[in-house]
């Protein structure tokens, strides 16, 4: 009778074995706060979707505030390595890894409402760039403004001698031909350096005003020149991509790029609601450049963009052929 049960046993675990096999919990790390809107406008369709069309055998738990290891700079060592099965990050914070990407976030190469509908018809030109990660989604969020905390910029010869927070590299340069001194750091970083005096203010897109609580160091706004548009992505781990049967991969895949049109539709909605929230406070001002104003701005950029796509050519890259298909050209 033992020797019964124990057969009986043994098989239905071998018949159980495939389904425990296939049933996966992917991880998802990112750095934001976990009151950040992406978790509730698109993290949570994106798992909801995954865990449906898979039948419940591949879910996904989201981990915010970096609960899976501090430092947004790291995030994407952390889909590489394994410590997450997906990860948030931006590729300029590791921005060696990612020159054709950020060519997205020159001034005047997308557009901030059409650029992810771009940049996703075009993803397959960055394929080198992820040979190590699965890209799964990748967006623009809204374009970058800049953000004081004391002193009003009203053109170009006030930013001389600003220390002002950047997102990239490329970020850096333009800030740099606007006269300006850029300073490296991540967005979760730039409230205290902003409140303490370390920087005088940041680049960065509108929606930090309220998810890192930055209308609270920021008395001025200024827009109307062409701007950095920042990029955002959502990678996977290789090996557990490959873990998935064929069909499931596709769902994730599919999930993925829904994720990226979501993101970007979030980013922007947020960023002009907090952009007219902030106008309406008391002892705040939003400044809108004049059209002469602007063009100085954009005069001074235009040699950076063609800097930096010569650059990426001259390492035999893409880089143009990147451009000129963001721009429909």
């Amino acid at each position: 009778m033992f020797m019964k049960s124990l057969t009986t046993g043994l098989a239905a675990m071998l018949l159980l074995a495939p389904q425990l096999a296939s049933a996966k919990d992917l991880k998802l790390a990112d750095f934001q706060p976990p009151t950040h809107f992406v978790a509730e406008k698109g993290y949570k369709k994106f798992a909801e979707t995954i865990a449906e069309k898979t039948g419940g055998e591949v879910t996904v738990t989201v981990y915010m505030g970096g609960e899976l290891g501090a430092g947004p700079a790291e995030q994407y060592s952390r889909a590489v390595e394994g410590v997450a099965d997906i990860a948030f990050g931006l590729p300029g914070y590791t921005a060696s890894n990612f020159p054709v990407t950020l060519l997205s976030e020159l001034p005047g190469v997308i557009q901030a409402d059409t650029g992810t509908e771009r940049i996703m018809a075009n993803i397959d030109l960055l394929s080198s760039e992820y040979r190590r990660v699965v890209l799964l989604g990748l967006w623009n969020n809204a374009p970058n403004l800049l953000m004081t905390a004391n002193k009003p910029v009203r053109s170009m010869a006030d930013v001389k001698g600003l220390k002002l927070r950047v997102p990239s590299r490329n970020a850096g340069l333009v800030v740099s031909a606007w006269g300006g001194t850029p300073v490296s750091m991540p967005a979760s970083e730039v409230y205290n350096a902003m409140q303490t005096g370390v920087i005088d203010g940041a680049m960065i897109d509108a929606t930090a005003l309220g998810a890192f609580k930055l209308e609270e160091v920021t008395k001025y706004i200024t827009m109307g020149m062409d701007t950095t548009i920042s990029d955002f992505f959502v990678i996977m781990n290789r090996d557990s991509f490959e873990g998935l049967t064929d069909d499931q991969q596709q769902i994730v895949m599919d999930a993925g790029r829904q994720l990226a049109l979501d993101g970007n539709a979030a980013w922007l909605g947020i960023a002009d609601k907090s952009v007219a929230d902030f106008a309406a406070r008391d002892g705040k001002e939003v400044i809108t450049l004049t059209p002469e104003a602007a063009a100085e701005f954009n005069a001074a950029s235009a040699p950076v963009v063609e800097q930096v796509v010569a650059e990426v050519d001259g390492q035999g890259l893409n880089g143009s052929a990147y451009v000129k298909a963001l721009k429909g050209e």
